[in-house]
């Protein structure tokens, strides 16, 4: 073995091509957009050089501050919703005692495989003011609490931070099942000698034995609601106004809408560091040497 590795050339021949991969489609591309927001750019014509103008006015611009603030309630929301109730499931499903728990694998899973499209105007269709199912319901129950879901500023972000939740939820509930399945059932059965009740021998083995699982699905939630787009292009177009804008909306709009490239550039640079920052503190907090069992 050592033989194959003291062989730098078979060895940078094997890593030469994912390497060349990376710098075409990612580092080169990260680069260009640091790069072009220090500068007033169409996105045709040649680009002006202006410094940090674009980063002062980006910190003083209050649509910046609100999709700063619509990301990290996303963030957290979505992520409190999935790992939360992907840790129930996975555990309830896990157990051989649960009659159907094929069935429930297949169903927990299904809304990830749907087109984002689709969910959305499924859920556009729940939520509607006039013929919506959810208002509806509160007819039927003679509760007086008819909304108008999405036309709300307050309101909005949490409702869309709901339907990205509900469809990515199976994909965490996947993850955290095939890690509950790689646990020895040793033990489980040693926690049962010891005394621990199933509760407990959950809390004391399960959760920490998934803390590598864990930090995978922080990762993803955090950085997906960071990231989060679609779901508000098609729900509601970044309204009412602009109170469901995230960083990423922000940067479309900019770039794609004003044609301010240079000024949009300089929102996604942002977006890039933050979400690098949320995965350093999250390696950092949930490593594995702060895991006790």
């Amino acid at each position: 073995m050592k033989r194959y590795f003291a062989n730098k050339k078979a060895i940078a021949v094997f890593v030469a091509p994912a390497l060349l991969l990376f710098l075409i489609m990612v580092f080169y591309p990260l680069t260009q957009m640091f790069v072009k927001s220090f500068y007033a750019w169409n996105g045709l014509s040649t680009g002006k050089f202006i410094g940090l103008d674009n980063y002062i006015r980006l910190f003083d611009d209050t649509v910046f501050q609100t999709s700063i603030k619509n990301g990290l309630i996303f963030s957290l929301f979505i992520t409190v919703f999935q790992i939360s109730i992907a840790t129930v499931l996975a555990i309830a499903v896990s157990n051989i005692k649960i009659k159907g728990r094929n069935f429930f694998r297949i169903a927990y899973f299904l809304p990830v495989v749907l087109s984002i499209t689709v969910v959305c105007q499924l859920w556009l269709s729940v939520f509607n003011s006039e013929y919506g199912m959810l208002n509806r319901l509160f007819e039927l129950l003679h509760m007086d609490y008819a909304q108008d879901w999405l036309s709300d500023r307050h309101k909005s972000i949490y409702v869309i931070a709901f339907v990205n939740a509900w469809q990515y939820m199976g994909y965490h509930f996947a993850l955290l099942l095939a890690g509950i399945k790689s646990i020895p059932k040793d033990y489980y059965e040693a926690a049962q000698i010891d005394g621990a009740s199933t509760v407990e021998a959950h809390r004391k083995v399960t959760l920490p034995l998934l803390s590598e699982t864990y930090k995978f699905c922080l990762i993803l939630s955090v950085t997906g609601g960071l990231n989060a787009f679609t779901n508000m292009y098609i729900m509601t177009g970044g309204g009412p106004g602009t109170s469901t804008y995230t960083l990423t909306y922000m940067m479309y709009s900019s770039a794609f809408r004003a044609y301010e490239y240079g000024y949009g550039m300089s929102a996604a640079a942002f977006l890039v560091i933050e979400c690098l920052i949320a995965t350093l503190v999250i390696n950092k907090l949930v490593a594995r040497e702060r895991i006790t069992y």
